[in-house]
């Protein structure tokens, strides 16, 4: 039973969301996560009924994309909405490295949002730089609850490198609590006291990304030699499971506060899965540019604006995400900062039809260099110098190189993606491992 006051503020909010057409935003990232890892994309051994629900009452995309293949360069691209590169921010940043990071002479999502009169909110894993003019509340975040780094032990919150990284906005704090849980528990606080007002809320978790901890084992705290042990049948799932009841939650909460319908939600994952994952029926995982490494679940749900239990073939990129974002909310964005990523929203709507993309992906380390191009259905990609050209209609898991059959398709993918490099702004990526 809400109260006097609660459904006073219920009011406020409903009569802002007519009055501007402006719903709630719920962005939901997973990290690492295989594109086969959900009921609803397929998964046969994990139980995710939350998420399935999402796409049982939105729209699911078969061919979504992040924008990198690892962790920082798609977080760059989501909360901006413009490549990475154009940031120097192309790789994961590594443990405590200093000096790096989204400036906040950026403008992020986040940004737009609190100029629009809404909270804002994340918490979970930023990873786009450790100082404080790098960090959450510089970009536009009111509330921080989380991790700065890549990754930390779920029950120590001790980062590889073995030094804590736990914060409330600025602030280091030792917290009790399996990650998962923590996030969770702090995202339904959030939405006990900012249902009822226009908010953005941005869940960036940080599972199923190793070490492979399950929920409920809180003596399993671990040192970096066994961060990668694992199995997943007895860690990998009930760590995704996990993640879908914090998910079922926050549901529930907006639910019982009477905003669900008049809250886009957004779900997504940062990169192919990796080690315990299922990236099917893709080839490769994580750190790559084959699909396996980029290919990633996406699932919007909006009563009212989107169709219940759609599947859409549209092409989109998580900047994509970023801009439709801030399409079906009508925000006001910065000229002299203009997405790369496109408003998807009349195709989900039913609107307009699927219009073809063209996206652009890099790796330039020393260890690995790819580049590659998709056009369509043709995705071009040139591994150590090695340029091949696959039909994703046809081959999914890119195993027939047809770019002897097709090779004027393949110099124009090529010649695409030169193009794409030559605009960027001579801005290199910092030399740090992940």
């Amino acid at each position: 039973m809400w109260s006097r006051r609660e459904f006073l503020r219920a009011g406020a909010s409903t009569a802002f969301a007519q009055s501007t057409g402006r719903p709630n935003v719920l962005l939901i990232l997973i990290d690492d996560m295989g594109y086969a890892d959900t009921g609803c994309y397929g998964a046969k051994d994990i139980s995710t009924p939350n998420i399935d629900r999402l796409a049982r009452e939105g729209v699911r995309l078969t061919d979504c994309y992040s924008n990198g293949p690892v962790c920082t360069p798609t977080r760059c691209g989501l909360m901006t909405g413009r490549y990475q590169q154009r940031f120097g921010l192309e790789w994961a940043l590594g443990p405590g490295v200093k000096g790096y990071g989204l400036r906040p002479q950026n403008n992020t999502i986040a940004r737009y949002f609190k100029k629009a009169g809404y909270r804002t909110a994340i918490f979970g894993k930023w990873h786009l730089g450790y100082e404080d003019d790098v960090a959450p509340n510089s970009h536009g975040f009111d509330e921080f609850y989380g991790l700065l780094s890549g990754n930390v032990d779920h029950y120590s919150h001790k980062e590889i490198n073995n030094e804590d990284d736990w914060y409330e906005n600025t602030k280091p704090v030792k917290v009790d609590g399996y990650s998962t849980e923590l996030i969770r528990d702090r995202a339904l606080r959030f939405l006990d006291a900012n249902a009822a007002s226009p908010f953005f809320l941005y869940l960036p978790f940080n599972s199923v990304h190793w070490p492979f901890q399950a929920p409920g084992r809180p003596a399993d705290v671990r040192l970096r030699p066994t961060w990668f042990d694992g199995a997943r049948e007895k860690d990998y799932k009930p760590m995704l499971e996990s993640i879908d009841a914090a998910i079922g939650a926050v549901l529930a909460k907006l639910e019982n506060k009477g905003v669900l319908d008049n809250t886009l939600i957004v779900f997504t994952n940062d990169n192919g899965g990796e080690r315990l994952s299922d990236n099917g029926p893709f080839f490769h995982h994580k750190a790559t540019l084959w699909e396996g490494g980029i290919r990633v679940p996406g699932i919007l749900r909006w009563p009212g604006r989107l169709p219940k239990g759609k599947v859409s073939a549209q092409p989109a990129m998580s900047m994509d995400l970023t801009a439709t974002i801030v399409d079906a909310c009508g925000l006001a964005t910065d000229p002299a900062q203009p997405f790369d990523g496109k408003s998807l929203l009349p195709v989900l709507e039913g609107k307009a039809p699927v219009f073809e993309r063209t996206f652009f992906w890099r790796i330039n380390r020393a260890d690995r260099k790819q580049r590659a191009c998709r056009k369509g259905n043709w995705k071009w990609i040139s591994d150590s110098g090695f340029d091949q050209l696959y039909d994703l209609s046809k081959d999914l898991g890119e195993r027939n190189d047809v770019a002897y059959e097709h090779p004027r398709v393949a110099k124009e993918l090529e010649r695409l993606f030169n193009e794409w490099e030559a605009m960027l702004q001579k801005n290199p990526p910092p030399k740090v491992i992940a």
